[in-house]
């Protein structure tokens, strides 16, 4: 939604915040990655339907996550500093790329085949971008004045308002853009061959397990 007139220069760089977000995940996502190696599932071996069924739930929700990041691009991708994005999935939740990404982080804790441990992931990644979220948000309110703050106002940060729906009549894409998010996402199917690789050293006792969880 275009503003009318060039936006104000906020005080805050988003870019910064965005490169911050991203090495405050990727070092969240290696201690998540250095414990896995010594946490295991209490529903293996005495009840290995849950344990699948729990992973194979992780697999679906990585998948939502990558065509969830990318079909946020198509809306938002090259236009978050010149315009308020208000349609598509912007218009039932203003951080969609975000409660994407959770769901997807969820998805690779659930690798481990723990609800507990996914439940942490995911609680985890949620807590990183509510924090990136006040910070980004000031900026926004700061940039687009009072369009922003209506738009705020009718729409929720995270849980989706549906009866919110407005889509475009037709956009212009970034193909590079759009193309970058759907492969910095598809890096969470990382998570499916490196738990098995992990599984396999503990049941071999290679790496002990120092804790079980349901």
């Amino acid at each position: 939604m275009p503003t009318g007139a060039p936006p104000a220069q906020p005080a805050v760089d988003l870019q910064k915040l965005q490169r911050r977000r991203k090495r405050i995940l990727w070092g969240m996502f290696g201690l998540a990655a250095l414990c896995s190696l010594f946490t295991g599932s209490a529903w293996w071996p005495t009840a290995k339907v849950v344990y699948k069924t729990i992973e194979w739930i992780g697999i679906a929700l990585i998948f939502v996550c990558i065509f969830g990041r990318t079909w946020c691009t198509l809306y938002i991708g090259g236009r978050k500093k010149r315009e308020l994005v208000a349609l598509g999935p912007y218009s039932i939740c203003r951080n969609p790329l975000y409660a994407f990404t959770t769901l997807g982080a969820f998805g690779v804790g659930a690798q481990s085949g723990s609800i507990a441990i996914a439940g942490v992931v995911g609680a985890a990644t949620f807590a990183v971008f509510w924090n990136v979220t006040q910070h980004e948000e000031r900026v926004l309110a700061e940039t687009f004045g009072a369009e922003y703050r209506r738009y705020a106002e009718r729409v929720p940060a995270f849980l989706p308002r549906l009866e919110g729906w407005t889509d475009a009549q037709g956009l212009m894409v970034t193909p590079h853009l759009i193309l970058r998010t759907f492969l910095d996402a598809t890096l969470f199917l990382l998570a499916i061959p490196a738990s098995e690789v992990i599984e396999q050293l503990q049941r071999q006792g290679y790496l002990p397990i120092l804790l079980r969880l349901p």
